[in-house]
């Protein structure tokens, strides 16, 4: 007695082996687990807003973050108005300029990112970004 898939073997049909596939599907996930780039946020907590028009930054940033308590982090360092002047100036006078990146929490007050805004146009920063979130459509 026959079984119907001697039959088909019998006549021509081959059985695909997929064994070679997942053994590729596993080394292309190793591959770019192994060579892409994590990107490490700083440990403060901030909700970023939603930006339908938000383009990924490129550069290394001077990242400034400004929570929902209104406080002031550099470097994930707390500091006030006046120290971040002071180390703003620093900064465009030993010209070592990156872009600048203000991460506000969306419950900021909008005072605040004003005054750091300010600071930075102040001392003729030229390249100030603001951190948000993709929109979602």
């Amino acid at each position: 007695m026959r079984f119907k898939r001697h039959l088909e073997l019998e006549r021509g049909q081959k059985e695909i082996n997929i064994t070679p596939l997942v053994d590729m599907v596993f080394l292309l996930l190793i591959f770019f687990m192994l060579t892409s780039t994590f990107v490490v946020f700083p440990s403060i907590k901030v909700n970023l807003p939603k930006a339908v028009t938000s383009q990924a930054v490129k550069e290394k940033n001077t990242v400034i973050v400004v929570n929902n308590k209104n406080l002031i982090y550099v470097d994930e360092k707390p500091i006030t108005i006046a120290e971040l002047d002071e180390f703003l100036s620093n900064i465009v006078k030993q010209k070592q300029q990156k872009p600048l990146l203000i991460k506000a929490d969306k419950d900021a007050r909008l005072g605040i990112v004003v005054e750091v805004w300010d600071i930075c146009r102040k001392l003729g920063i030229s390249q100030i970004n603001i951190a948000t979130l993709t929109a979602s459509k």
